[in-house]
């Protein structure tokens, strides 16, 4: 199968982090973790990817902040970008939507499977079943 684009997933929970890998690279994705923003903004740096699916709440650069570096630079300026969030209730996520550009937010717990397909609409393919 051929890929359906390189997708950077950005969470501090490991296991959280691969299972949406799996479902990622099961729909065809090239899809890579880095551990929390600081890192994820280093991975953008040295190479371009189609997607990024960060959580939101992580130690070193929360996901709002990894949203604005990327959204910063002219690679990322238009970069489908997913949020994931266990504060959802906290957080003014319509207003951070608008602000950064976020192309869609999921409350903690997600379906992976609903991730992936957002994921392919974002980037104008059709999914499969």
């Amino acid at each position: 199968m051929s890929s359906r684009g390189k997708a950077l997933i950005v969470d501090d929970n490991v296991a959280l982090a691969r299972v949406t890998q799996f479902a990622l690279t099961r729909a065809g994705f090239d899809a890579r973790i880095a551990g929390n923003g600081r890192k994820a903004l280093e991975q953008a740096q040295a190479e371009t990817f189609d997607l990024v699916i960060s959580d939101q709440q992580m130690p070193e650069m929360t996901g709002l902040e990894l949203c604005r570096r990327l959204r910063a630079t002219a690679e990322y300026a238009n970069t489908p970008i997913i949020l994931l969030t266990a504060k959802g209730l906290e957080l003014e996520l319509p207003a951070l939507q608008r602000e950064l550009a976020i192309s869609a937010i999921f409350p903690k717990p997600f379906s992976p499977s609903e991730v992936v397909s957002t994921a392919c609409q974002l980037l104008g393919e059709v999914i499969s079943a």
